[in-house]
């Protein structure tokens, strides 16, 4: 059942070397490669999102890969989220922010 006020944060939402026919929501210069779910945790423990950590779940699209999923509290859309959380992660890994276009 869905937590209530709560958006769901798969891996492959960010994940820069997946389509968006795979799964992810995000643009590909947004995205990051190969996203764990300690580092989206992290990322969306920064951005105070107060994050819950489900590691047994699969991807309902690859559901014969266990990727876990990441519960986050529903501040608005979920691409934006999704999109804040990549920044967040690019920023800790050094790859920094792509510029504003």
């Amino acid at each position: 059942m869905k937590d209530k006020g709560k958006l769901v944060i798969w891996p492959a939402y960010i994940d820069q070397t997946r389509s968006r026919s795979n799964g992810r929501i995000i643009s590909r210069k947004n995205a990051v490669k190969e996203p764990h779910l300690n580092e989206i945790k992290d990322a969306a423990k920064n951005l105070g999102l107060n994050p819950e950590v489900e590691p047994e779940k699969a991807y309902p699209k690859s559901w014969w890969e266990v990727s876990g999923r990441v519960l986050v509290d529903d501040r608005g859309p979920k691409s934006v989220i999704a999109k804040q959380i990549s920044l967040e992660i690019r920023k800790k890994r050094g790859k920094g922010v792509p510029a504003k276009t």
